[in-house]
């Protein structure tokens, strides 16, 4: 009995399957209706807002730029991690300006009322979560800079009781032998003003807030006699 013919092996040559894949690109013509080219258009604007690029191609990156900076002046960066959520902070603004104007572009390609539908919901979607990343940034950012303007006050007061002590003392004094980054006259501005605040509190103390004292009863009786 004569075996029949194996079936024959498909062509695996890596320079078929390209001219295979050339030939298939060149026949797609992507979307042709109004609608298929509005959720093709869709999609690269949701690719926009989640992007590792804030910028897109059709943005100007020195408007980003500016927009940036005036983060970086509001919030005044002191450490790489504060950089890093300021630019975190800018980069969600930016992409939460664009949405407005993807909304008034899907309005402008006059589409079908599913897909404007459609359309408005993911964009709202994303508005959302933008909205909350950019909120979660912000209350980081406050907190960790909180955090390091409490420490540089307390800092600031041990240096300067440690200032008062060496001169009460009549010692030289070095803050970084303590470990202290700040300059002496620092220190020394900073402890003037502390104990002009503490005079003042008193000053206010008495002038605004103690009870006048009660006259005794000779002193009633006199005046009432007057």
């Amino acid at each position: 009995m004569t075996n029949p013919l194996p079936a024959p092996i498909p062509n695996r040559d890596p320079a078929n399957r390209a001219a295979a894949n050339r030939a298939n690109a060149l026949r797609s013509t992507g979307p042709r209706t109004a609608a298929g080219k509005q959720r093709s258009s869709l999609n690269a604007l949701r690719h926009g807002l989640t992007a590792a690029s804030p910028v897109l191609p059709s943005e100007d990156p020195a408007a980003h730029q500016n927009h940036c900076r005036q983060f970086f002046d509001e919030y005044q960066p002191a450490t790489p991690t504060e950089a890093h959520l300021t630019q975190e902070l800018a980069d969600t603004a930016w992409r939460l300006n664009r949405i407005p104007l993807l909304e008034a572009e899907l309005f402008s390609q006059d589409p079908d009322p599913k897909t404007l539908v459609s359309s408005l919901a993911t964009l709202s979607l994303h508005s959302q979560r933008l909205s909350r990343q950019f909120q979660r940034t912000l209350d980081t950012l406050r907190e960790i800079q909180a955090e390091r303007r409490l420490q540089h006050e307390r800092d600031l007061k041990r240096a300067a009781a440690l200032l008062e002590l060496h001169k009460h003392n009549g010692i030289p004094y070095d803050p970084a032998h303590y470990g202290f980054v700040f300059s002496t006259d620092e220190i020394a501005a900073y402890a003037q003003r502390l104990m002009r605040l503490n005079e003042s509190r008193h000053i206010e103390h008495v002038l605004f807030h103690m009870q006048p004292p009660i006259p005794c009863q000779a002193t009633r009786a006199a005046t009432a006699a007057y």
